[in-house]
This record gives C-alpha cells, sequence and structure tokens, in this order.
C-alpha cells in the first residue's frame, strides 16, 4: 500500500506503542580477514585482497581469525553478556552477487556472546536498559557498485561492478531484543544506544566504528501495536543506517508510515526498506525472508570455538573503563553540568578535550575552544570535529600562550584560524601573522595618550566620574594596535592617566 501522507507523530504515538529491535554490524579492525589470511586495509585496488578462501573457490578451506574470537569476547563482556563455553559458525544461504561463495559464513542458534545489556541515557538523564539478544561472529560480503541509474541503487543501473576485498572481514552482529516501554522517546532510545555502543567499541580498541566510513552500520526493525496489545505488529527492517541521525529519523519515519497504514485499515509488509539522507524517508527494498528461509546449517570446515573460562577472566581483566562511567568521572573532573556533558558527547569532543587537558592545557580552556571557535569551524564545514587540521597539542598551545598573557582571545582565534589554513604551528602563525599581544609598557602608553587626545569629551566624562565611558577608550586603542593590546592592562592604564579610581 502507498501512503502519500502520514500521520503525525503525536497521532501516531497517541494510538499505537512502537517496539524496535536494532541490529549493528561493527567491522572488526583486524589486520587480515576472518577466515584467510588476506589484508584488511582500505583504499587498495579492487580484487587485489582476495584468495580462494575468500572467493569460495572450491578445495579452499577456512581457518578462524583468533584476534577477531577475542574481540568478539570483550565485546560480549562488556555489554554484560554471557560467554559461552562452546559455539560454531553455521552457513547462511542466500543468493547475492556480491557474495562469491552463495553462503555467509555465521553463526545462528549458537552465537559466542549472549543475553546481556546497555545502559544509555538520555538527554534529560534518564538511564534506560536496551537487553541485548546476542553478539555473533561472522564475515562481511562484498561491494557491489550500481553503474548507470540516478540513484546508485540496481534499479535503473546499466551495470553492475563488483569487488570482493571487502568479503570475509570480520564482522560482530549485536542485536537486541525487542525494545518495549520507551514510547514517544523511541527514536531517541535508538540514537542513544548506537552513540553509546560505538564510544564503548571505540574504548575496547576493536574497531575505529566509524560509521560514515561502514565500520558501523544500524538495522533499524520497527513495528507499531495498539495501545494494551500483547502482540507485537509486522516489522520493516530499515537497513545500513549509517549515522546516529539517520537511526533516529528513520525510526521516527516508520513511526508515522506504520501508524498512516494500519490507520488506513493497510496492512504492513515485512520487508526491508532503504533509508534517504536528504529527507528522512524510507522506500522499501525487498520482502524479508524468515531465519528459516537461510537453509542454515552447522559449518562443516570450522571445528566449533570453545573459549577456557581462564582466557575469558583474563579478557575481563583488561577491559578499559567503560565509556559512561568514564564520561561519570570525566564530568566531575571538569565541573560541569550533566547538559554540557551530553553537548560534548553529541560533538564528538571527549577525547579531543582530554587530549589537549594532557598536554597542558587547563579544562575550561581546552573545552571552551573545542566547543566554541572549533565546533563553529566544523559545523561550517559539515565536518566532524576530530577531522579539522588542528591537533589537541596545538590547541593547548594556544592555550598556553592566551595563559601567559602573549595572546588575548581574539588573537588566539586568529592564531587557530592559521593552524586550519596549513600555516604551521601555533608559535609559527603568531609569528607569520605577527600577532602577539603588545605588551611594552611605553608603546601601550603612547597609545593610551593618542586615545585620550582624540577622544577629549569621553575623557571629560571618566573625570566626572562615568568610569563606563572608559570601554570606548579601550575600544579606540584596540583599534589603534589591531587588537594586540591586553584590554585590562588598557583600562588601568587610561583610568591611572585621567586620575580616577578604577
Amino acid at each position: 500500500m502507498t501512503v502519500t501522507e502520514l500521520v503525525s507523530y503525536e497521532d501516531a504515538l497517541a494510538t499505537y506503542e512502537p517496539v524496535m529491535g536494532l541490529e549493528v554490524h561493527v567491522e572488526l579492525g583486524t589486520k587480515t580477514k576472518m577466515f584467510c589470511g588476506c589484508s584488511t586495509s582500505l583504499g587498495a585496488d579492487a580484487n587485489s585482497q582476495t584468495c580462494p578462501t575468500c572467493l569460495g573457490l572450491p578445495g579452499s578451506l577456512p581457518v578462524v581469525n583468533a584476534t577477531g574470537v577475542e574481540s568478539a569476547i570483550k565485546i560480549g563482556l562488556a555489554l554484560n553478556c554471557e560467554i559461552a563455553e562452546w559455539c560454531r559458525f553455521a552457513r547462511k544461504n542466500y543468493f547475492y552477487p556480491d557474495m562469491p561463495k552463495n553462503f555467509q559464513t555465521s553463526q545462528y542458534d549458537e552465537p559466542i556472546a549472549f543475553n546481556g545489556y546497555l545502559d544509555v541515557q538520555l538527554e534529560d538523564g534518564e538511564i534506560f536498559r536496551v537487553e541485548i539478544e546476542r553478539a555473533h561472529m561472522e564475515e562481511d560480503t562484498g561491494k557491489s557498485t550500481h553503474v548507470g541509474g540516478a540513484t546508485g541503487r540496481i534499479h535503473g543501473a546499466s551495470h553492475s561492478l563488483l569487488d570482493y576485498n571487502r568479503a570475509g572481514i570480520p564482522l560482530i552482529e549485536i542485536v537486541t531484543k525487542p525494545i518495549v516501554g520507551a514510547g514517544e522517546k523511541a527514536p531517541e532510545v535508538a540514537r542513544a544506544y548506537v552513540a553509546e555502543l560505538r564510544e564503548l567499541i571505540k574504548a575496547l580498541g576493536v574497531s575505529d566504528a566509524r560509521m560514515e566510513m561502514g565500520q558501523m552500520r544500524c538495522d533499524v526493525n520497527l513495528s507499531l501495536r495498539p495501545h494494551g496489545a500483547d502482540k507485537f505488529g509486522t516489522r520493516s527492517e530499515t537497513k545500513n543506517v549509517n549515522s546516529l541521525r539517520s537511526v533516529e529519523r528513520a525510526a521516527r519515519f516508520e513511526i508515522q508510515r506504520h501508524a498512516a497504514v494500519l490507520g488506513d485499515g493497510g496492512t504492513i509488509i515485512q520487508e526491508t526498506r532503504h533509508f534517504h539522507e536528504e529527507d528522512g524517508s524510507t522506500t522499501s527494498g525487498r520482502v524479508k525472508e524468515e531465519a528459516e528461509d537461510y537453509r542454515y546449517f552447522p559449518e562443516p570446515d570450522l571445528v566449533p570455538v570453545a573459549p577456557s573460562r581462564e582466557w575469558v577472566e583474563e579478557l575481563r581483566g583488561t577491559l578499559p573503563e567503560l565509556p559512561r562511567v568514564r564520561r561519570t568521572r570525566l564530568r566531575e573532573e571538569w565541573g560541569i553540568s550533566q547538559h554540557e556533558m551530553q553537548s560534548v558527547l553529541n560533538a564528538g569532543a571527549i577525547d579531543l578535550i582530554t587530549a589537549t587537558i594532557d598536554a597542558g592545557a587547563d579544562a575550561g580552556a581546552a573545552r571552551k575552544w573545542w566547543m566554541g571557535e572549533l565546533a563553529r569551524r566544523a559545523n561550517e564545514e559539515g565536518a566532524e570535529l576530530a577531522a579539522l587540521p588542528i591537533t589537541p597539542v596545538q590547541v593547548a598551545r594556544v592555550c598556553a600562550l592566551v595563559d601567559e598573557g602573549s595572546l588575548n582571545d581574539k588573537l588566539a582565534r586568529q592564531t587557530i584560524e592559521g593552524v586550519l589554513a596549513g600555516e604551521g604551528d601555533p608559535d609559527q602563525v603568531v609569528a607569520d601573522r605577527g600577532l602577539k599581544v603588545v605588551s611594552d609598557e611605553g608603546a601601550l602608553g603612547t597609545a593610551v595618550d593618542e586615545a585620550i587626545a582624540g577622544n577629549a569629551a569621553i575623557a571629560d566624562k571618566i573625570r566626572g566620574g562615568k568610569v563606563a565611558a572608559a570601554g570606548a577608550l579601550v575600544g579606540a586603542v584596540m583599534k589603534a594596535t589591531r587588537g594586540q593590546a591586553d584590554a585590562a592592562r588598557v583600562r588601568e592604564l587610561i583610568l591611572e592617566k585621567l586620575g580616577v579610581e578604577g
């Protein structure tokens, strides 16, 4: 059924309760693929990182990547999962041109990690627990590039190109249990969960989890049921959503679309759907198979994986401070509110600020520059904060130059501008642009004398007790020195020369 007009979000929630399931695929940062020795490095020529095993050629035999298993266990432990004492791989059978073997080596009913949870914090401070069904190991497929169409999808394309470099790259798929009880906050919960999971994966060091690079992607399963009903509705699955904002938008759109279909007496089709960044909508992909349609059966060429309890506990001891615990500690150390810390998290600035502090900056100054001038520049350029061409060490040096009085805020902004423009480190930019604060008392005194002489009426007002008028003379001196004077010292000199108490 085609829906031409969505119902409002409020009306949808008045009638139905959303039920979500989130499936997140994480590409592990191993040096070699999951079942062979081919490189996983990015940027190589198409089909240059392949071998008989990852191409599924007859007679080739897979071998499990031990680092991939270790990463899976670490993820399971961090998600409060039980770690299987014995598990095995299975063949998931289906045809698609970018899957050379015509089956995907995955795990089905015997995952390596299961029955866990992840607590996430919402904007208003509420803690929402998302229960984890399983985290299992599998391999990625290849990449199809559809050429000749307007959308880059297969529909309307004249031909397709296949690159199998990605085929066999280790993946961990993390599947939630049905998420109920979120109500109107369901889209926010989806975003917060994926954000927290991304921070956790990065903290573990098992993946860079860059969503824009496809290293982490989310499938958003959503259904609606009338308030008071026990049975779940039919779900849709929006595939491969690759940003936090898009996860939230996809969930919200599907809530409104489902409500419109059901409200018109229609039936929801269980299908995969494509998300469109430009307008936040989804469109139909293909009818979704049930698990039995994949004809799973145990992989005969791989031995079961049986991690010893000693190894599991050894890995548990290597887990880093988890992100939510770390944020709480940093928030207390930095002396900021929960709302301010949420803004830092949303901006992707926690590690940048921490590294700037480690390089010698004051916490307040480090946060000021990353969340102020640098966040503004990143927003203007549509870039991630971490992608800006400036390092925490360079920002810390700018902070030091301000602290020692060599720069004021205006000059510091110009220095940062120069660093971003590729003009060198802060000291070089300051030297080349001549940005250092004028601290010579003789030069400042001359500039103050000229400002007083050129603004006699204002000087008389100050002598008459209107000290606030000194701001105009400070402005005149700052203009004359191209902003390179210490404004506080200039004000002191003005009042001294006019014989007025500050």
